[in-house]
């Protein structure tokens, strides 16, 4: 046990082994577990460990334990396909974290390359140099060490630049939007979003009763300017959530070209600009400029996650203004984010010592090898089917049906047969993008791709059109 990965944590192996257990066991009744000082035996680790890897899973609501009993595998929750009075949404959510499905909608780009060792290292090195007392200090609005190699990482001239006040953490990019909205008042604006957009960003806004405002894509993945200028011209808009440099689940980059006129009719309206620089660092292209780079900073905002390019050992999100600080300083203390100084400055050490610059060079390649297997399946599988987007970077691809298919019956055809697809309709609020799919081969499992692809194909066909 102790040799099955030479850089993890020992306990990591034997979370492992437990959730291998938990899903061998399936959905049913409770089951119950091994005891602490049967696995430490089993596994040749201590009790410690066994008792560690135990709390992780129950804190994640996989296990619960009873006293003098032991430890039982949680039963999974259940919930029908849609179309049984069910949202899709939390359909997807729920069976793609069922075992055994072929999950061909993830998003999550760094599973495929994750930093969690070296970050895990940093952070056990970090642990041994400071004090006890020093770990327990916590600041509000994120570790200053991290704030300032953000600052650094984000200033590109004299006029662009930011300090480390100007930088916000918090626990996960959700919490951030939702102190985004309480401070900018959003509630009942008209916030004009990129269509299609990622379904947080819009069930958030939605949740909070946000006036959302689609400004739909062309097919080519291009923005019409004459729709903005009307939007601007026409409705009291306080704010353009635009996405930084690739416009996600769509993977294309704008021009540089686009990009200018567009910050020149944002600027000329003197709007607020909120950016959505997510996906940047997975941006394959040498030459791209960041939307940023063109706006006025003094009507700029910019949100983004480690998590999409670190993985899931750094779910947190962070935002830079420089603008509303009293503000943001009283909402941060009084969300009061639990945040690990120690992980804080372990991604920080990742950023300036070039560590995190050498794994999005291997990660990007990887993401484009995967996909190119992807678009070359289904360009031979489905050609004649889909019209399929080449994407600029990300984990993903967006195609669209070439003929009216009810997207959510093809949904449920393939959740028969354990995969899960995300519908286009997820990304609109409006009901946009029906004939279209966001796909991905991250995690298909055992499965073979191709065969993946065909029944694909073959739900596509037998599903009726709208």
């Amino acid at each position: 046990m102790k040799s099955a990965r030479d850089n993890d944590f020992v306990y990591q192996a034997v979370y492992r082994y437990l959730t291998t257990l938990i899903d061998d066991a399936g959905g049913g009744t409770a089951v119950r577990m091994p005891s602490l000082r049967q696995l430490a035996d089993r596994l040749n680790v201590s009790i410690s460990t066994v008792q560690y890897a135990y709390s992780l899973l129950e804190k994640e609501g996989r296990v619960y334990s009873i006293a003098k009993s032991g430890y039982y595998a949680q039963a999974l929750f259940s919930m029908d396909a849609p179309g049984n009075g069910n949202d899709l949404l939390e359909t997807v959510y729920v069976n793609a974290r069922r075992p055994g499905m072929c999950v061909l909608s993830a998003d999550e780009p760094a599973s495929l390359q994750p930093l969690d060792s070296p970050l895990l290292t940093l952070e056990r090195e970090l642990l041994r140099q400071y004090p006890r007392q020093l770990q327990t200090f916590v600041q509000p609005c994120g570790e200053l060490e991290l704030r300032v190699a953000l600052a650094a990482r984000y200033t590109s001239s004299t006029e662009h630049f930011w300090h480390a006040d100007d930088i916000y953490i918090g626990a996960d990019l959700r919490g951030v939007l939702e102190i985004l909205i309480s401070v900018l008042e959003l509630r009942h604006a008209s916030v004009i979003v990129e269509s299609p957009c990622d379904w947080v960003i819009l069930r958030l806004l939605e949740s909070c009763g946000v006036r959302v405002i689609e400004w739909p894509l062309l097919a080519e993945g291009v923005l019409d300017l004459s729709v903005l200028q009307s939007l601007l011209e026409n409705e009291p808009v306080r704010l353009v959530l635009l996405s930084s440099v690739l416009s996600m689940p769509h993977g294309k980059g704008f021009s540089h070209e686009r990009q200018q006129a567009a910050a020149q009719l944002l600027n000329q309206h003197g709007v607020w600009v909120l950016e959505n620089d997510c996906y940047s660092e997975l941006d394959e292209r040498n030459d791209s400029q960041r939307l940023r780079s063109w706006l006025d900073p003094e009507r700029l905002l910019v949100f983004s996650t480690f998590e999409k390019f670190i993985g899931a050992e750094a779910p947190f999100g962070f935002v830079l203004s420089r603008h509303w600080r009293e503000a943001l300083q009283r909402h941060f203390l009084l969300r009061a984010f639990r945040l690990s100084p120690i992980r804080q400055k372990a991604i920080a050490r990742l950023l300036n010592g070039g560590r995190l610059d050498q794994h999005l060079f291997v990660l990007r390649r990887m993401l484009g090898e995967r996909r190119a297997v992807l678009i070359q399946v289904l360009h031979e599988r489905l050609g004649d089917t889909l019209q399929i987007v080449e994407p600029q970077g990300g984990a993903t691809v967006w195609v669209r049906s070439l003929r009216p298919v009810d997207m959510a019956n093809v949904f449920r055809r393939l959740l028969k047969q354990q995969i899960i697809v995300a519908p286009g309709e997820l990304f609109s609020l409006q009901g946009l993008h029906a004939d279209h799919l966001r796909i991905s081969a991250l995690h298909h499992g055992e499965r073979d791709l191709p065969s993946v692809i065909g029944l694909l194909g073959d739900a596509l066909r037998l599903s009726p059109g709208q």
